[in-house]
């Protein structure tokens, strides 16, 4: 009874996730080590993200699913033993079931021994898991694997398991990239003390920690309130965001939809020509007035409300700084904008807190002067600059065709250029003081911003840019591109590729709204792509991929341009594109009621994610499934990995895959 009962759970938890976003905490290596002559251990370890596990394989009758591991029947090799548990498991009472169980959390480390004559054999097998966390719970899930064992080195085979922020490639792990935002949020904490509006008040903030200075027990006890106070309302600020924008549906509509985008491009426009000095961007008086008559009041409380009226009179430069962290957080992921609220919050309050502990720091710190004025000049060039992204965004889900390529350079050289002449003193804002002379940092950063230039304008002439192809329109929308340029490039003694282009069955749907990357050609709809792979009698490479997945653009930029990957890619595939971000609505009679979830899908993009969750159990983006002629899986899928050789060698795979299954 209590089986069913928690059975019923899990389908009632999952259907919540699934109007949400997928959970799949647990990432797996496999690996093995040679432990003598003809014997081994095979290592099965998992990486358990913060605040979930997984269950041991000790189990009572009448408990959750338990980790299982699988082995295909082979006779190259023969089991020493079961398999077994290296980690101590977790014992817990859970009051779900009654009885104590047993869960690892962290990571978890299991091992079979096993006995083989010959030293070049492979492994292959699946291990069956549930995750949980408080809340949630993931359906028994089954991970495959293939341990290669050839020299009898330690040798380890990742499962890559694809994430809803863009995938995990291998040797990635849930927290490295979760660490990094962090990292970038404090630097924008940082660069937020640096401006007009904050940078003055740290005067202020000292004088009036300084008035209790001789109860120095009670000046550090207001200071560390206060520093509190900031970290803690930005970081609210961040559950806020989680609370409201948690799920891949919010993410993928704040990220494509055209309203969400023209309020970011907006808002990025006037913060930049109010940084330029145009007009002050400020909150309503009443909400400074009113936290600060309360600092008046005194006592720790008052700690607290000067914490709030920084943040408050502070907002019209951090204001955009947020803004862009928050977008970038929320990415249907609880944890993100928190962390990165956090981050922000903890930099911003620092330097406050340590001026108002060590009040004679301050003596050595610059005055307040036109060079603060300087920053906030660059950041609104750089405003300007990034506001474009919200527009291209929207040109490209709605398939409007404006801004090209060349005119998003055109005005990111147009804008560079000025704030070169802005940083040599030849322009001037209102605001700015005389520039007697360029110091040797302003120097440096003119030296910079004009190679930046020159490096942009290669573009115009079709130079791929490879690192700004995440933030660029796609090459193929330059007046100067040319499909063969992009598959010519020579090889050592070899000349150039072939540029011709592979034939296709019939005239791809969609072809009107969308183009296939790099001269290569293919399908945008994912049953005519399967039909002509099993007309050509190759497999066929699934791409599902977005307009404004930066992931997607690198991939192809970095990856997919390499002269061998782009020849398998040409020779061996029938490639299938599906955009999953696509806002085009299709005909009445091609609208689909979702499985999942029991909406119409009208539009390609809805259909195309609905494909990849119901299908691929995931909406990563990009996200690459080799496939036979029903749309299986050959080997596993591949996320964002930007190493080429591992790429090219799972292409290589999936063929051989392929050639097995079909010869």
């Amino acid at each position: 009874m209590k089986r069913l009962l928690y059975t019923l759970l899990i389908i009632f938890t999952l259907q919540l996730s699934l109007g949400a976003q997928i959970y799949d905490p647990v990432t797996w290596d496999f690996s093995y080590e040679k432990k003598g002559d003809g014997f081994y251990e095979l290592v099965f370890s998992a990486h358990i993200e913060a605040g979930s596990h997984v269950y041991s394989m000790d189990i009572p009758a009448g408990g959750p699913i338990p980790t299982t591991f699988s082995f295909d029947t082979a006779a190259d090799y023969t089991f020493e033993g079961k398999t077994f548990e290296v980690t101590a498991p977790e014992e817990k009472f859970d009051e779900a079931f009654g009885f104590k169980i047993k869960s690892f959390s962290g990571t978890a480390e299991f091992r079979q021994r096993i006995k083989s004559a010959s030293s070049d054999f492979t492994v292959n097998g699946q291990v069956n898991f549930m995750s949980c966390n408080n809340t949630t719970c993931s359906p028994p899930k089954d991970v495959e694997f293939d341990i290669r064992i050839s020299d009898g080195s330690s040798v380890t085979s990742t499962a890559i398991q694809a994430s809803t922020d863009g995938g995990l490639s291998a040797g990635d792990t849930p927290g490295k990239g979760l660490f990094v935002f962090f990292l970038l949020s404090m630097l924008a904490g940082f660069a937020g003390i640096l401006t007009p509006c904050v940078f003055p008040m740290i005067p202020m903030t000292v004088a009036f920690f300084s008035r209790n200075s001789e109860n120095r027990k009670k000046s550090v006890l207001n200071a560390l309130i206060f520093g509190i106070s900031i970290i803690l309302i930005y970081t609210s600020l961040g559950i806020l965001v989680s609370l409201t924008s948690a799920g891949a549906g919010f993410a993928n509509t704040l990220s494509t939809h055209w309203i969400p985008n023209i309020i970011f491009f907006t808002l990025f426009i006037l913060f930049g020509i109010s940084f330029l000095g145009a007009f002050e961007i400020v909150l309503p008086n009443k909400w400074v007035s009113g936290a600060d008559s309360k600092v008046d009041r005194g006592g720790l409380l008052a700690a607290f409300f000067m914490g709030l009226t920084t943040v408050i009179v502070s907002f019209s430069c951090t204001g955009p700084i947020v803004g862009a962290l928050l977008v970038q957080a929320a990415s249907g992921d609880v944890i993100r904008p928190t962390v990165g609220m956090f981050g922000f919050g903890l930099a911003f309050a620092l330097p406050f807190t340590l001026f108002a502990l060590f009040p004679s720091i301050l003596n050595k710190m610059p005055k307040s002067g036109g060079w603060l004025n300087s920053i906030k000049v660059v950041l609104a060039f750089i405003m300007l600059a990034f506001s474009l992204k919200f527009v291209t965004t929207i040109d490209s889900v709605y398939n409007i065709g404006i801004i090209t390529r060349d005119i998003y350079l055109a005005i990111w050289i147009v804008l560079f250029t000025l704030l070169g002449l802005y940083l040599m003193g030849r322009i001037r804002f209102s605001h700015d003081s005389e520039l007697p002379h360029i110091g040797t940092f302003r120097f440096f950063l003119i030296v910079a911003v004009f190679s930046f230039v020159v490096y942009l304008t290669t573009g115009l002439f079709g130079a791929p840019l490879k690192g700004l192809s995440s933030l660029l329109p796609a090459q193929e929308t330059s007046w100067f591109y040319k499909p063969a340029s992009a598959v010519s490039n020579a090889m050592p003694g070899q000349g150039l590729l072939n540029p011709v282009k592979s034939q296709l069955c019939s005239e791809p749907k969609h072809a009107d709204k969308f183009e296939m990357p790099l001269g290569l050609t293919g399908f945008f709809d994912y049953q005519q792509g399967l039909a002509c792979a099993r007309e050509q009698g190759k497999p066929a490479l699934v791409d599902f991929k977005g307009h404004a997945c930066a992931n997607c653009k690198l991939m192809e930029a970095k990856v997919w341009s390499d002269p061998e990957v782009l020849q398998k890619l040409r020779d061996n595939f029938v490639i299938i594109s599906l955009y999953v971000d696509d806002r085009t609505q299709l005909p009445e009679n091609e609208w689909i009621i979702s499985e999942l979830d029991g909406k119409q899908k009208k539009t390609i993009g809805k259909q195309n994610e609905d494909l990849e969750i119901s299908r691929y159990k995931t909406n990563a983006l990009p996200l690459y499934v080799i496939t036979d002629y029903e749309g299986n899986p050959l080997n596993r899928p591949m996320p964002t990995n930007m190493n080429v050789e591992e790429y090219s060698k799972w292409l290589d795979e999936g063929v051989k895959l392929f050639n097995e299954k079909y010869q």
